[in-house]
């Protein structure tokens, strides 16, 4: 009896899935050395959270999240892991920076770059850059 498919076509066949699946366990290895670019909030990012919270130009619900931090209530990291999410004092203080993100958002959707979108939304000391006199010092639509 012989077989009814030509040999050469199939041992081609069969030498393309290998390559392919070879070429999938090389792209396996590779992305498994990948190291993430942030494993999340460090305690000095918290630590500037905190500054931040405690500033006069800080909203007063995100004021009053920093005296619940302190008293022990919850901690920073509570609140950035979502453990908290249900407090309403948390989302009070959240839903201060909704407009400012959500302005944010659609910036990076229309293609603008994210480092420009943060620098605009970026509060500078003393409110002026000496480069750029006409530059708000708020995240606004104006902004940019």
């Amino acid at each position: 009896m012989t077989f009814p498919y030509d040999k050469a076509r199939l041992d081609a066949l069969v030498a393309d899935v290998e390559q392919r699946m070879a070429n999938v366990e090389q792209t396996a290895r590779a992305a498994s050395q990948v190291q993430l670019r942030s494993r999340g909030l460090t305690q000095a990012d918290f630590a500037e959270i905190s500054r931040f919270a405690h500033s006069p130009g800080a909203p007063k619900e995100l004021k009053e999240l920093a005296r619940r931090v302190d008293a022990g209530e919850m901690s920073w990291e509570d609140i950035a892991t979502g453990k908290v999410v249900d407090d309403e004092g948390v989302q009070r203080a959240l839903q201060t920076g909704v407009p400012d993100l959500q302005r944010a958002y659609t910036a990076i959707q229309e293609g603008n770059d994210p480092e420009d979108v943060v620098s605009a939304g970026s509060s500078r000391p003393g409110g002026r850059r000496d480069d750029d006199d006409d530059e708000p010092n708020r995240f606004t639509e104006d902004a940019w």
